[in-house]
């Protein structure tokens, strides 16, 4: 099997759209969010080889040092599949962007480091 990294990707419009959201009907989104994942993981288990976790705030690193940026990864899980399209497959209609206010997941291969 093959290891396959996903960034779950998100924009701060749509967070704003999402807070903005009558608080009621918010909640019930994020309980039926919290639920529809709960249930994406479970039925994907034998796939998934770190559930990963939500992404802070970030620091770049270069020869210029080190700096506050911005980017729009919001979160990570790692899978194990047989093919990049199948890895891939695994993460239609996720609740990230289906219910939540996620924009897309990317989903990239998790290499061999090169040997000498």
């Amino acid at each position: 099997m093959k290891k396959f990294l996903a960034i779950y990707l998100g924009t701060a419009a749509n967070l704003e759209r999402w807070k903005a959201m009558d608080e009621a009907k918010r909640k019930a989104s994020e309980k039926a969010g919290m639920d529809a994942w709960s249930k994406w993981a479970t039925d994907n288990a034998k796939s998934i080889s770190d559930q990963g976790a939500p992404l802070g705030k970030t620091k770049r690193i270069s020869t210029q040092g080190v700096s506050d940026t911005k980017n729009a990864m919001t979160a990570y899980t790692i899978v194990e599949a047989e093919s990049h399209e199948a890895a891939a497959r695994l993460f239609e209609n996720h609740p990230h962007f289906t219910i939540f206010p996620g924009e897309a997941i990317e989903v990239m291969e998790c290499l061999p480091m090169p040997t000498k």
